[in-house]
């Protein structure tokens, strides 16, 4: 077996130092002066120093804790201790984010000699400091049991690394010396607390405990001294490491880079299209994911590496991986990648392979299946192709991201394993357990999902007035959005006008609908990103105002290519990309209220967008056997979202306004009254009526809902 194995001149993948800063240390407990005590704004920040590690710990992962005084409603003084909530992130937790628990009493727990999780839970429920308060860490007892005042637990990859190996607890002792505690492996909670603190209580001078295929523990009298023995371990970890790590050399050649990028963009529709699950619902028949590649040349080389695929297929670095991964990624062996048809059968036998092994699993284990716990879907969360690297799996982009990143240090373990010894993993029977944990199942249910959370959109003409209310409702919506137009500023702001409450769920692309190197192009940075398409809204056009007698043949064909095959490509490559997905999709047009009624002067505009309505109207009939439905919507005078004017508008209003001797505001108000609801007709209710259709909450394709407060010459006929 031959690694490239990440290793530099100061140590291991991630070389360790303190990032400790009085100065910064005494800001933050100013900056929260208001909100807390100082040992907690300490302890928060502290904690947030551990979060930005993620060779410590990954989204959520870990947990820190502070004990400390607190006065009741008599002025009597309480012993309380202060652990991060579960399912917190570390990298970004206020104060707030860890829970005040009744020290004393939750030290009494441990004379009893079992608790499971549902009578855990219910003793931390009840034994809060506020009721409101979220449920803390499932390690809470652990922190609860063992005597020091500041307590980190992380699951740091060079600790993981001595551990994960039939020798672990040999090697971890002789690594990190013998002050250090080692611990075999206790199943987290209660059981793993009662083990801690008797070790503990059996070396109480140890300046910190490991626990095998799980994780570090340390300890200190302040949040600096207990973060400061972390990063002390966790260094002299890497180092023991890097002293003996055998540096071999790939010595087959790897997939280049660039090679697994194009690759991906043919093959990513169709991963995504075989691991949409069906449902019983018969306007939304398929539960899409979100991928997320994992295309680098450290994953390249462990995935082309000889005899990886055996080490590949080990259970994860620690337990707490498992509700994100589940307990092992699907491994596809020789990829067909210049047959796509070969590929799709390839990856449709593999999952199912990969989904009958899990059943298998879950059924050997089903009898200790708690009470009210669901179980998982069995599609993989994982795949390992050699030639292309990793891709990881999700609902949503933030969870395809936080198992893609699982991914990433999991394999870079792993491989740093084996080139000094053998891996180990849980037992079958451990995985179970702590997969199907109702606490670990009470953090994925807190997330909720809303109705778009699974689809991708791409949004053209996404800078202007209608698409970035179009992006803006899509977003709120859960969706993942690619905003299109032309390149320039108007697309650049409004992605960094919008990225900050959508993270990872807005990018930019510059398209040119008239260009079909352009709009294949666009698909294909959206594959990237996401894996594939789910409804294309054709929103760009262009518009212009002349008599016919007077209109320039010229102007007349630029407003062609932009409106008509402008959309007939955009339909075109979007009918290609769900064809090879298979798990239909929606196409919206924004039409205009011209398409039924025409104006004077408005040939150009008029006769090009019922040419593109016209073609959107047959794709609902080509499209629907693919389980596509195409719609339309018919807005009318749309001048503006919030500080965006309309292009249309900007074209066409100077021309009205003189023409009726209205300055801006009386024409908007002219086009108020004229519709036979007296509204203002906003980008806002187009944006809600792309929703109505992308939500399919209607059998609906081929039809056109009108946005134009009531116009009687518009109404169907």
């Amino acid at each position: 077996m031959f690694f490239n194995i990440l290793i530099n001149n100061q140590g291991f993948l991630f070389p360790m130092r303190s990032r400790w800063s009085e100065d910064i240390a005494e800001g933050f407990v100013q900056a929260h002066a208001r909100e807390t005590c100082r040992d907690l704004a300490l302890r928060t920040y502290s904690a947030r120093l551990l979060g930005a590690e993620p060779s410590l710990v990954l989204h959520g992962g870990g947990n820190t804790s502070l004990k400390s005084q607190i006065s009741d409603a008599f002025g009597q003084k309480r012993q309380v201790i202060y652990v991060k909530a579960s399912g917190a992130d570390l990298a970004s937790i206020e104060s707030a984010g860890h829970t005040a628990l009744d020290l004393e009493y939750l030290r009494r727990l441990r004379a009893l000699s079992s608790l499971d999780d549902a009578a855990m839970v219910n003793e931390f429920r009840t034994h809060l400091i506020r009721a409101d308060a979220a449920t803390p860490s499932i390690e809470t007892l652990v922190h609860a049991f063992l005597p020091p005042r500041f307590i980190d637990h992380t699951h740091a990859d060079a600790i993981l690394a001595l551990t994960n190996r039939p020798d672990g607890m040999k090697v971890a002792t002789e690594a990190l010396g013998g002050e250090v505690i080692v611990l075999d492996y206790a199943t987290p909670g209660f059981e793993l607390a009662k083990a801690a603190a008797a070790a503990f209580e059996a070396e109480p001078a140890a300046r910190g405990m490991v626990w095998a295929r799980h994780g570090l523990v340390t300890w200190g009298d302040t949040a600096r001294e207990s973060y400061e023995a972390t990063i002390a371990l966790v260094t002299r970890a890497e180092q023991y490491i890097a002293e003996r790590t055998r540096r071999y050399v790939v010595v087959a050649a790897t997939t280049l880079v660039d090679t697994a990028r194009k690759r991906w963009s043919t093959i990513a529709p169709i991963v995504r299209g075989l691991l949409a699950r069906p449902t019983s619902d018969p306007d939304r028949p398929h539960a899409r994911v979100i991928l997320r590649p994992l295309i680098t040349r450290e994953a390249l080389d462990f995935v082309d590496s000889p005899g990886s695929r055996d080490l590949a297929l080990t259970p994860p670095l620690t337990s707490d991986h498992l509700i994100r991964t589940k307990p092992w990624p699907l491994w596809l062996d020789s990829p067909h990648y210049d047959d796509p048809e070969k590929l799709r059968a390839q990856l449709a036998q593999a999952i199912q392979d990969y989904a009958c092994g899990y059943q298998a699993y879950f059924e050997r284990h089903r009898a200790r299946l708690p009470a009210g716990v669901q179980p998982f879907d069995p599609d993989p969360r994982v795949l390992l192709l050699p030639g292309l690297g990793a891709v990881a799996a999700g609902k949503d982009a933030r969870v395809a991201e936080i198992v893609r990143d699982i991914t990433a240090h999991t394999l870079a373990v792993k491989a740093q394993i084996a080139a000094m010894g053998r891996y180990r993993g849980l037992e079958e029977s451990e995985m179970f357990d702590m997969e199907y944990r109702s606490m670990q199942h009470a953090k994925l249910a807190r997330a909720g999902e809303k109705p778009l959370a699974r689809e991708v959109a791409l949004v053209t003409g996404a800078a202007g007035a209608i698409g970035s209310a179009i992006c803006e409702e899509l977003l709120a919506q859960g969706c993942h959005v690619a905003a299109t137009d032309l390149p320039g500023t108007a697309l650049d702001h409004l992605v960094e006008e919008l990225r900050p409450n959508f993270t990872g769920r807005i990018i930019s692309v510059p398209l040119d609908v008239t260009d079909p190197n352009s709009v294949a192009a666009g698909f294909e940075a959206v594959i990237q990103e996401w894996g594939g398409v789910d409804l294309v809204v054709a929103n760009a056009g262009i518009a212009h105002v002349s008599a016919i007698a007077d209109l320039n043949l010229e102007t007349f064909r630029r407003l062609e290519r932009v409106n008509e095959e402008g959309t007939l490509l955009m339909l075109a490559e979007a009918a290609r990309h769900f064809r090879i997905q298979g798990t239909g999709g929606d196409i919206v047009l924004i039409s205009t209220k011209n398409v039924a009624a025409p104006s004077a002067q408005f040939a150009a505009y008029s006769a090009t967008k019922a040419a593109a309505h016209q073609l959107a109207r047959i794709a609902s009939q080509e499209l629907a056997p693919l389980g596509v439905r195409v719609n339309m919507v018919a807005p009318d005078a749309i001048f503006s979202h919030g500080g965006r004017k309309s292009g249309l508008w900007a074209e066409v209003g100077p021309d009205r306004m003189k023409a009726r001797g209205m300055t801006e505001m009386e024409l908007e108000e002219y086009y108020k009254n004229r519709n036979l609801l007296k509204i203002q007709v906003t980008a806002r209710h187009v944006a809600r009526a792309v929703i109505f259709f992308a939500t399919r909450e209607t059998p609906s394709t081929g039809a056109t809902l009108p946005v134009d407060g009531g116009l009687p010459d518009a109404a169907p006929r």
